[in-house]
């Protein structure tokens, strides 16, 4: 059974950090890109970053780029989201989704991702 377990969400100042976690289970983890998506409420489920297999390829959302990073530890089998300089537009449920193989050119399309973690809320207050 598949699970990715997102984690370390929660209630902060705009300007704060946070770190979010994406635990996998049940797969072949290095084997799988990963992605991080958001969504505000009344709104689509938007492309944060993405990165491949073996991190030497990563993308950003034009949003979130310079302030968020994201990596990964195969050996862990957990990619990390850090988040500074937080906004209150960044306020959304983050959602963690894992694809088979390599990243490809819809990396930022939700349909890429097999797989999906549950969320983790994310609010910033100004």
């Amino acid at each position: 059974q598949v699970q990715l377990v997102e984690s370390g969400g929660g209630l902060v100042q705009a300007g704060d950090s946070l770190r979010l976690s994406c635990a996998a289970s049940g797969i072949t983890f290095s084997s799988h890109a990963v992605g991080w998506f958001r969504q505000a409420p009344g709104k689509e489920r938007e492309f944060v970053a993405a990165i491949g297999r073996g991190s030497s390829t990563i993308y950003y959302a034009d949003s979130v780029k310079g302030r968020f990073t994201i990596s990964r530890d195969n050996a862990k089998n957990t990619v990390y989201l850090q988040m500074n300089s937080l906004e209150p537009e960044d306020t959304a449920a983050y959602y963690c989704a894992a694809r088979s193989g390599p990243l490809t050119y819809s990396y930022a399309r939700t349909y890429a991702y097999n797989y999906w973690g549950q969320g983790t809320q994310v609010t910033v207050s100004s």
